[in-house]
């Protein structure tokens, strides 16, 4: 890096410090959205109302300034929250006012959005540490309790009652502070005991409980009547056979209404991938959850600054990870304060699960997950929604009929998802289909069909479809079959594990039946086998050789960037896919890998065939061997 290079970007630094000045004052309040600027008699200079305020009939009656920071108190929460509430400096541990800092403002904005439309406020929030956020939902609650709605109860929820009674007592010193001119309640505000119980407050004067629980207490909370919830440190609530933190999760949301202004928050640190709050986040992050998800990166805090002694030397000896902060456009004294504060930390890792840039660091694996959590990222940026989702059907559902008249049936809530047609003329050596068999209940493991195209891309395979849900093996197997037909005679490959010992059923029949009726079945060799004298049979067969180095090679395809994933949800089960302390693999505790083993068998056979014949002109006499 050449002094000229240095100085441009020193030059640039300044620039982006000076747009960092934060200027805000929550009298003056913000140009957002919800906001009009106005001049009343009571504020020396025009301030952004919000327009819910000018639109109620009190404004144009107002003849005072206390009723006029009422008013506002009512419909403003940032301007409530720094004339009615005091709150303990981080700093300096001196009492106060509560002056929204630029991530809270963040979070506001979110919660203040849903506000505005009248929807139900739900929220996920994925922090980093010491920026306020429990204050912020805590005081919210507050705001509407004391200001809103009349016997509106609430629940804290943390992993430990201490930390859930360390998020009341802000509740209690902010109502000790009250100022007692712009109090609305018809006593004294206080918290008091309610009914002699230890675990609920009340709000003298407005008749709203506050209820004090932990994630060990779960029994004590069921049926309770409440209309607001703040869940916090979700993410270290404990999961065991008998306490587990989504049923408790749903008990407590199940009786909350889906009305305007109530309110279920959850909000945690992270704590590895695999959990409940992990799996919620990836819902609300997809859209798929009632829940708005927010992310706040270590470097938004306003406190993790630090002036670079020696800025020169900073820029000319950053790392490849703080030159990828500079890229993505923070300040010098944030890149300093993370280089300082990274020495205190034992790995990376470390580092990035307490000070997050992203979300993928912020779940960063512990160190048992299979693939890396950068790998699977990169794979997962390849994902799409299907071009068709719907159903192939033949004939009949079974049988050599199922493979007779084949139709593509659109439905929008159908298993069989298709990000490729089959190429028209392709030889039957392009395609690779795996199956993993599961159960036909809704409660077992699901039944997964996948579909590789060799020839992708010039940068190698690609999953071109998929089909997935729950059904008995032998309409499994030969729905199998049918999508095997309709991508050119596929290559088909069914892990062999659960049929073969099945003891009741057709399911112990069916690899024979398919095997007389599809010509291009998977049949594996004694050298697939723990047994060298064994016979050739039908099937891939999972055991600890063939699984051990099945996974191998998709480790080495995932971290290579080696094929072309679609679908997202192959990437969460990576995500949460484990080496056992004994040596063998499987899915996290409460998840599934179904999707990823049809990943991990059908590369691992793709892989070991000979180079498919793109002209489409292959024509095979036999079925072959592999």
């Amino acid at each position: 890096m050449t002094d000229s290079d240095i100085d441009r970007m020193l030059a640039e630094d300044r620039r982006r410090r000076s747009l960092l000045v934060d200027d805000y004052s929550p009298v003056r309040g913000r140009s957002v959205e919800g906001r009009s600027l106005r001049r009343v008699a009571w504020e020396q200079e025009p301030v952004w109302l919000p327009d819910s305020m000018i639109a109620d009939p009190a404004f144009a009656r107002l003849t005072d300034e206390v009723s006029y920071a009422r008013l506002r108190q009512r419909h403003d929460f940032e301007y409530w929250a720094t004339t009615c509430v005091t709150i303990n400096d981080k700093l300096t541990g001196e009492r106060v006012p509560l002056r929204l800092n630029a991530p809270q403002r963040r979070v506001l904005d979110v919660i203040e959005t849903d506000r505005r439309a009248g929807r139900p406020l739900r929220l996920i929030m994925l922090k980093a540490r010491q920026w306020g956020g429990s204050t912020l939902i805590q005081m919210y609650f507050a705001w509407i309790q004391c200001l809103h709605r009349r016997r509106w109860n609430s629940l804290i929820c943390a992993h430990v009652q201490q930390t859930s009674a360390t998020i009341r007592g802000m509740y209690a010193d902010m109502l000790a502070s009250y100022p007692e001119q712009y109090w609305q309640g018809t006593e004294p505000p206080k918290l008091r005991s309610y009914q002699g119980s230890q675990n609920i407050r009340e709000i003298a004067g407005r008749e709203c409980r506050i209820t004090l629980a932990s994630s060990y207490t779960q029994e004590s909370v069921r049926g309770l009547d409440c209309a607001m919830a703040h869940l916090s440190e979700v993410a270290f609530w404990k999961d065991t056979d008998r306490m587990a933190p989504d049923d408790f999760i749903r008990a407590i949301c199940g009786g909350i209404a889906m009305v305007p202004l109530s309110f279920v928050a959850l909000e945690s640190t992270a704590n590895g991938v695999g959990n409940f709050f992990h799996s919620e986040w990836l819902r609300a992050s997809s859209g798929e959850s009632d829940k708005r998800a927010v992310f706040v990166p270590w470097y938004e805090i306003e406190i993790y600054r630090l002036d670079p002694p020696d800025p020169r030397g900073l820029v000319a000896s950053m790392n490849p990870y703080e030159r990828m902060l500079w890229d993505r456009g923070l300040t010098l004294d944030r890149i300093w304060w993370y280089r300082c504060k990274r020495r205190e930390m034992s790995s990376d890792v470390a580092m990035k699960a307490e000070y997050p840039t992203d979300d993928t660091e912020a779940f960063a694996s512990t160190g048992a997950g299979v693939f890396a959590r950068e790998d699977v990222e990169r794979l997962r940026r390849g994902c799409e929604e299907p071009q068709l989702v719907g159903d192939l059907c033949g004939e009949a559902p079974t049988g050599r009929a199922a493979l007779r008249g084949l139709r593509f049936t659109p439905s929008a809530g159908g298993a069989l998802k298709v990000w490729r047609r089959p190429v028209a003329g392709a030889s039957r050596s392009r395609y690779v289909v795996a199956v993993d068999v599961g159960g036909r209940s809704l409660s077992s493991d699901w039944s997964v069909i996948a579909v590789i195209d060799r020839n992708d891309s010039p940068d190698g395979p690609g999953i071109v479809a998929q089909w997935r849900g729950h059904v008995d093996p032998d309409i499994l197997g030969w729905k199998a079959a049918a999508i095997a037909r309709w991508y050119a005679g596929a290559l088909l490959v069914i892990e062999s594990n659960s049929l073969e010992t099945a003891v009741e059923g057709s399911a112990r029949f069916i690899l024979e039946e398919l095997n007389g009726a599809y010509p291009n079945l998977y049949v594996r060799t004694p050298r697939d086998t723990l047994n060298p004298s064994a016979e050739p049979r039908v099937g891939f067969h999972t055991n600890r050789s063939t699984k051990a180095t099945a996974v191998a090679s998709m480790l080495a395809m995932v971290r290579e960037c080696a094929y072309r994933e679609r679908d997202v949800e192959a990437c969460n089960e990576m995500d949460l896919y484990e080496q056992l302390p004994c040596g063998s693999y499987s899915a996290k505790r409460g998840h599934h890998d179904d999707i990823l083993m049809t990943r991990i068998i059908g590369l691992y056979v793709a892989a070991g065939l000979p180079v498919p014949d793109y002209t489409g002109a292959e024509a095979l006499l036999r079925r072959p061997r592999w």
